[in-house]
């Protein structure tokens, strides 16, 4: 006899056993999938979860009362067969003890003639006409048994549906009833079994009455089809009604969210149909007139916004033609100051340090105007930021000197290119220190420059004032001074951070600052490292490395960050090592 091996045994069953496993998981993912597909329609369905919730309690409550009504139908189904059952087994048992008197002692020879002939009238004479009731005479004497027999009409075996309970009661002279299943001559039916003593003169005999359920429970049984399919029609009823009434007030609310949508899109023009003279048709004309309002008011604003910017270029153009001319005045006196008195030439001074801020002053406005009018334009090309930053430094050396800050750079010996426009990156530097030194509070202030595969980033670090909180989201606005009363080193214009905001937001970089009170700050540039790129993450953290730790929680402080091409408001929020706050859309 040749026996396969028993490793292909194995083979075969761990071959059965991966496929098992491979249908579990496809039909576990299918469940998750369709669970997750039902979880997304339930919150997103108004006229889903009101129908669901119609269905479910009105079938709660129809079912309840189809219940009741049921158990009605068939206690009074039966209360009318026991009443009818005790009228017969009361005129039986006086009828089978007048007879059965006539006899003093049961061994006289006609005693079980008279019973037979007792039990088939009060079975009504056929058999074929009792509908399946059954009459049984018994003795309740053990010795009787033998001289009288139990009797059946029709003739079957009666005794096993007779239970014990209901004997020992009967026996006791009451009368008692008991419900049973069983086989008497045919199926298994349910009996309605009664039972009653017989007073003779020679002791006591049973009657008992043996009447089949089966038209009862038919009866019961198509009463409760009947309520059960009444109730199934009355749920769905009730559910298409809750569908249809949900789909009137769902219908204009879904037009409503479609055409609040679009308006937020800027389609300014969208309106909802009045339809009535409903509270939906108040609801579409209140909604028509708030978008009316809205219309009005972005319009003006955004008519008020164009006058503004370009009231700002026209102004910072046309003043460049004078500030030239007094530009020119201003150069001749200064340079003559040494001549003059000390009052006299201390006031060129300030008159030539007063015309260089406002010449910086209308070169801000100008930029400004030219982002807000979206004429901007990046001149990107692979540039080394080493050079930049060290040209920064170099420039802002004496101003460090006169602040007496130490500028601390780290910066990699090897090139750190990036396709960049040199110019913006330089201004965006020169910004970010000049803040930090005139914040520093003459402590040092360190450049770190840093760059992976996808992007480059620029931290300035200072120790000074640092930023309290919620200034995070004041520091990049319009003319915005942490202190305005405290004295400032450089005279700057307060727009530098804002021009470097849309310098970064214009690279499709990003410009982040964290700060705590009495800690210093810290701003980031993180670009990408070509253009167009998205950025996913930065190579420097944003959060320094020597910040406060709070007790019981991370190290944080205050974020501001701008996501690639994002346009709006900047969402603010606190910062952690590996996290940073989104540009709300």
């Amino acid at each position: 006899m040749v026996t396969s091996p028993p490793s292909d045994s194995l083979t075969t069953a761990s071959r059965w056993l991966r496929v098992a496993r491979v249908l579990w998981r496809a039909l576990v993912g299918q469940g998750a999938r369709l669970a997750s597909g039902l979880r997304g329609a339930w919150r997103r369905s108004l006229q889903l979860r009101v129908v669901t919730i119609t269905l479910v309690a009105s079938s709660l409550l129809v079912g309840g009362f189809a219940y009741l009504i049921a158990d009605k139908i068939t206690g009074i189904l039966l209360q009318n067969a026991e009443t009818d059952v005790l009228a017969r087994l009361r005129n039986g048992s006086e009828y089978a003890s007048k007879q059965f008197n006539l006899y003093s002692k049961p061994e006289e020879a006609q005693l079980q003639d008279t019973i037979d002939g007792t039990v088939n009238y009060l079975a009504g004479g056929d058999p074929a006409q009792t509908s399946g009731v059954v009459v049984a005479i018994t003795a309740d004497d053990p010795s009787f048994h033998e001289i009288i027999k139990p009797r059946t009409s029709p003739e079957v075996e009666v005794l096993p549906l007779i239970g014990s309970d209901l004997r020992a009661s009967v026996a006791a002279g009451n009368v008692a009833h008991q419900i049973r299943t069983g086989a008497l001559g045919g199926p298994r039916t349910k009996y309605l079994v009664y039972g009653s003593p017989v007073p003779t003169q020679f002791g006591q005999l049973e009657l008992y009455y043996l009447v089949p359920l089966t038209r009862q429970d038919a009866t019961a049984a198509a009463a409760r089809a009947t309520v059960v399919a009444t109730g199934a029609a009355l749920v769905l009823l009730l559910g298409l009604l809750a569908a249809l009434v949900t789909r009137l007030v769902v219908i204009p609310v879904r037009v409503a969210a479609r055409t609040a949508q679009r308006l937020s899109a800027g389609l300014l023009d969208q309106r909802m149909v009045v339809n009535g003279e409903d509270d939906l048709a108040l609801l579409a004309a209140s909604f028509n007139q708030m978008a009316t309002n809205l219309q009005r008011q972005i319009l003006r604003l955004e008519e008020m916004s164009r006058l503004q910017r370009r009231f700002t270029s026209d102004v910072s153009h046309e003043l460049r033609t004078p500030l030239t001319t007094v530009r020119m005045a201003a150069d001749l006196i200064f340079a003559e100051r040494d001549g003059f008195d000390p009052a006299v030439a201390r006031s060129a001074e300030l008159l030539q340090a007063e015309l260089d801020r406002f010449e910086e002053l209308l070169t801000d406005l100008l930029e400004i105007s030219r982002f807000d009018a979206g004429f901007a334009m990046l001149d990107a090309e692979p540039t080394d930021l080493v050079p930049v930053v060290h040209r920064v430094t170099e420039r802002l050396a004496g101003l460090a000197d006169r602040a007496g800050v130490t500028i601390e750079l780290d910066v990699p010996d090897a090139p750190v290119i990036a396709e960049v426009d040199p110019r913006r990156v330089e201004r965006v530097l020169r910004n970010l220190v000049g803040n930090a030194v005139e914040h520093g509070e003459a402590k040092p202030v360190r450049i770190t420059l840093g760059m992976d595969e996808n992007a480059v980033a620029v931290t300035v670090r200072d120790h000074g004032v640092g930023l309290k909180p919620g200034e995070e989201k004041l520091v990049f606005n319009r003319f915005w001074r942490a202190d305005p009363s405290r004295a400032r080193q450089t005279g700057g214009t307060g727009l530098g951070l804002s021009i470097s905001l849309e310098d970064a937001r214009l690279h499709g970089g990003w410009l982040e600052a964290w700060g705590a009170p009495g800690q210093g700050a810290q701003f980031r540039l993180t670009l990408p490292a070509r253009a167009g790129d998205r950025l996913t993450t930065s190579p420097l953290r944003l959060v320094p490395a020597d910040a406060p730790v709070p007790f019981g929680g991370p190290r944080h402080g205050g974020l501001l960050a701008i996501e690639p091409g994002a346009a709006g408001a900047l969402a603010i929020g606190p910062a952690e090592d590996a996290s940073r706050a989104e540009v709300a859309p």
